[in-house]
């Protein structure tokens, strides 16, 4: 029953990637920065959440309107804007003229399956994560792209759907747990890198116990159903190495860049980052190896277990070779053959043909050959 429902959630996944291909064409002679919302759309309402703190204090609000965002454009705290769903255009439209983003970022901020990166517009920068999770009932991988904007004093992250990793962040700043709240925005971003980041650990862990599960099922008895958990286990490490790689290149951008966005303080904690994720990306390409090691060891169990039946079906046609002949030449009923009239001659004949099944089998076991 599980086998079907993997096999029937993997289909779903199949249609509603063709369905977003087929929306993308809709943007085809389009200006440069047309808002055309691609991706699936969502029943709930877009959700607006902000934090807004100093060292000494902070506000949070939930379901707020977009108006009420636009208090911290000028204020001396740190803010944090989240919004739930990227489906509803006029919202993106009123947020990107009160902060005053380029037509393009909001192009981006629409269109889910951007690759991560990081572009600096001088009085912000934009930045591009893919967030994952993993579905333990369906064992699969699940992204949602991650649209970050860090300005002088404020962030605004923009998510495809309700639900995130970003909790522990939260009640650092509701219960002033850590440097969160002594630090500026490019913290609060940087924060919001490392979560995503460290949540790759999780997920490998996982998968790696996959591949541990899988490995025994190759030693024990492979099936067709442990070729289709072995093709599907490739094309997530594909997907995820795809995800993730680009991320290198992220981190080590806003390492260089020399935007007064970003402090020497934060460059040192993205220093981290950049360490975690060449160890994300160097444990995918172990686990792609091993991936596509398990595929040659499953076709070469495959073809032992062929070999031993061949083995085994080869070894019973060779006794019974000897076995046919002299039970052929018995059976020519000539009138001058002296054994059809012996009295003993038809239990000889089966003591004949035991000897010699028992002198093969004993010659074939000496030479190792069962």
């Amino acid at each position: 029953m599980g086998g079907k429902a993997r096999r029937r959630n993997a289909a779903v996944s199949r249609q509603s990637r063709a369905a977003a291909r087929v929306r993308r064409s809709d943007k085809s002679g389009l200006p440069p920065g047309s808002l055309v919302h691609l991706g699936e759309k969502r029943p709930e309402a877009v959700r607006i959440t902000y934090f807004d703190y100093d060292e000494r204090s902070f506000r949070e609000k939930q379901g707020v309107s977009v108006e009420e965002c636009l208090e911290f454009q000028n204020t001396d705290t740190i803010t944090w804007i989240n919004i739930d769903g990227i489906d509803e255009i006029s919202i993106i439209e009123k947020i990107g003229k009160a902060y005053d983003l380029h037509p393009l970022i909001l192009e981006d901020i629409v269109t889910s399956g951007q690759r991560p990166k990081f572009e600096n517009y001088n009085t912000y920068a934009y930045i591009v994560l893919r967030m994952l999770t993993y579905d333990d009932a369906n064992q699969a991988v699940h992204s949602e792209q991650i649209s970050i904007v860090l300005g002088p004093a404020y962030v605004i992250s923009f998510q495809e759907d309700v639900g995130d990793i970003f909790d522990p962040i939260r009640d650092r700043i509701r219960f002033a747990k850590g440097r969160v709240r002594k630090m500026g925005a490019d913290y609060l971003a940087y924060s919001l890198i490392d979560a995503i980041v460290d949540n790759y650990f999780g997920i490998l862990e996982k998968i790696g116990e996959r591949i541990e599960g899988l490995e025994d099922e190759l030693i024990d008895d492979p099936t067709e159903d442990t070729l289709r958990k072995i093709h599907s286990l490739k094309r997530e490490m594909m997907f995820l190495r795809r995800s993730v790689w680009p991320l290198r290149e992220l981190v080590s951008g806003m390492q260089r860049d020399e935007s007064p966005l970003i402090g020497s303080q934060t460059r040192i904690y993205l220093r981290d980052v950049y360490d975690h994720t060449i160890q994300v990306i160097d444990t995918i390409e172990s686990f792609r190896d091993m991936a596509s090691g398990m595929l040659e060891i499953y076709l070469s169990s495959l073809s032992y277990r062929m070999n031993a039946v061949m083995k085994v079906l080869t070894i019973i046609a060779t006794i019974f070779i000897p076995l046919t002949f002299i039970a052929g030449v018995y059976g020519m009923n000539f009138p001058n053959m002296p054994e059809i009239g012996w009295r003993f001659g038809y239990a000889a004949v089966l003591l004949l043909m035991l000897v010699v099944a028992a002198v093969m089998l004993v010659y074939f076991k000496r030479r190792k050959w069962l």
